[in-house]
């Protein structure tokens, strides 16, 4: 098996540092340190830090590729049953010691948005698809009668991604799961009901 090359053991090692540091208190030095390559090898694999912020973001996502597989693309499944998993899958992510951490998409949106456009806006490209994919969960859930025929599965997406964001920075603030439950009991026992009085 061929070793892994230093661009791939950057984006690797780098990803780690970036999680755990954060994409500003990551220094090139603290990357390349972690990932076991000269210093230079990052200037020749990337044309700046900004960019390899992209990559590690695109890289995260496709880790994060087989929990949705797993969880709101299960079709095994049903809608509701996805949903629940992938709340599921974030408590128990948070509750095996990665409170501190959080979500790379979040505490990317919280700290480098603001200084990179093309970071904010491959940010906004992963939460419309992560919007998308929760909103076609929850169309079929009103074809299997799991929600009512009238429930607005768009702007429940919308609100679902933005709440567990909130939630996951919140958790990472407090180091707890707190906010994480709260919301998982108030979409489950108030909001995705059947009932007709439930629609949003």
């Amino acid at each position: 098996m061929a070793k892994p090359s230093h661009r791939d053991k950057i984006l690797t090692e780098g990803l780690k540092v970036v999680h755990e540091r954060g994409f500003a208190g990551a220094s090139v030095r603290d990357i390349v340190q972690a990932a076991g390559v000269p210093q230079g090898s990052f200037t020749n694999h990337f044309v700046s830090k900004e960019m390899f912020g992209l990559e590690i973001l695109d890289r995260y996502a496709l880790n994060n590729q087989p929990m949705l597989d797993d969880t709101l693309l299960n079709q095994a499944l049903s809608p509701l049953a996805r949903l629940r998993s992938y709340f599921d899958w974030h408590q128990d992510f948070l509750q095996k010691g990665c409170l501190k951490n959080g979500c790379l998409f979040g505490n990317f949106a919280a700290e480098a948005s603001e200084h990179s456009e093309i970071i904010r806006t491959r940010l906004v490209e992963i939460f419309a698809s992560l919007q998308h994919t929760i909103a076609d969960c929850l169309v079929q859930a009103i074809t299997a009668g799991e929600l009512p025929k009238k429930f607005e599965c768009e702007k429940t997406a919308l609100f679902i991604v933005s709440s567990l964001q909130g939630a996951m920075l919140m958790g990472k603030a407090q180091r707890t799961t707190e906010p994480l439950q709260s919301l998982i009991h108030i979409l489950f026992n108030n909001l995705l009901q059947a009932g007709p009085t439930q629609a949003v």
